[in-house]
């Protein structure tokens, strides 16, 4: 419970949207942060298991949050905390992926967007504890080492044999326009007025 409990009052330190607020709520309410943060963190998993739109809540928790500090780093000049939001959105988008094919069988559970909402918050919190950091390094990374070489061959065959159907794609429609015009020139010339194509000096004559 000490660990938790420092972790948390680590977490308050940090310089963030969220402590900057809880800062501003302390000033004006007089009530330690840490409370408010506790309330906050207890009403929000209230909403979750028992309010309606959870699912809307949850998603904008992990995406609205991520995105703004991921426009703050990638406008910083340090490039540190870009590796930290690109780690992020690599594992948020694999999540996405994977729970798309167990939404409707998880979503029936009580728990389900609150454990999800605290997943989420796992891997965007700051310091060496970060979900997303560790998932990345344990997971992610040794599969990618093992099987990029495999998954780029792929990619390269893939796009040669797009690239090769969007040419032949392209050779068709020259060609069938190419014939069509062909075709047009002669009708259009044969039903032309002989009198309106001829020079100035042949009326005359």
């Amino acid at each position: 419970m000490d660990g938790l409990r420092q972790r948390f009052e680590r977490l308050l330190e940090q310089r963030n949207l969220a402590t900057e607020a809880l800062g501003a709520l302390e000033a004006k309410t007089g009530v330690d942060k840490r409370y408010l943060a506790a309330g906050a963190a207890t009403l929000l998993s209230l909403y979750l298991l028992f309010g309606f739109g959870a699912s809307l809540l949850c998603n904008v928790i992990g995406f609205v949050y991520p995105a703004y500090a991921s426009i703050k780093a990638i406008e910083s000049p340090s490039k540190d905390d870009d590796t930290v939001w690109l780690t992020y959105w690599v594992v948020y988008g694999l999540f996405g992926l994977a729970e798309f094919f167990s939404d409707l069988l998880l979503s029936w559970f009580p728990f389900y967007y609150a454990g999800k909402c605290a997943f989420l918050l796992f891997c965007m919190i700051p310091g060496p504890w970060n979900g997303a950091h560790m998932l990345y390094h344990r997971a992610i990374r040794p599969l990618f080492l093992k099987h990029h070489e495999a998954v780029d061959s792929v990619v390269r065959e893939f796009s040669g044999r797009a690239l090769d159907v969007a040419a032949g794609i392209t050779r068709d429609v020259l060609q069938t326009l190419a014939r069509g015009r062909a075709l047009v020139t002669p009708t259009a010339a044969l039903g032309a007025d002989p009198k309106a194509s001829a020079s100035p000096l042949q009326k005359d004559k």
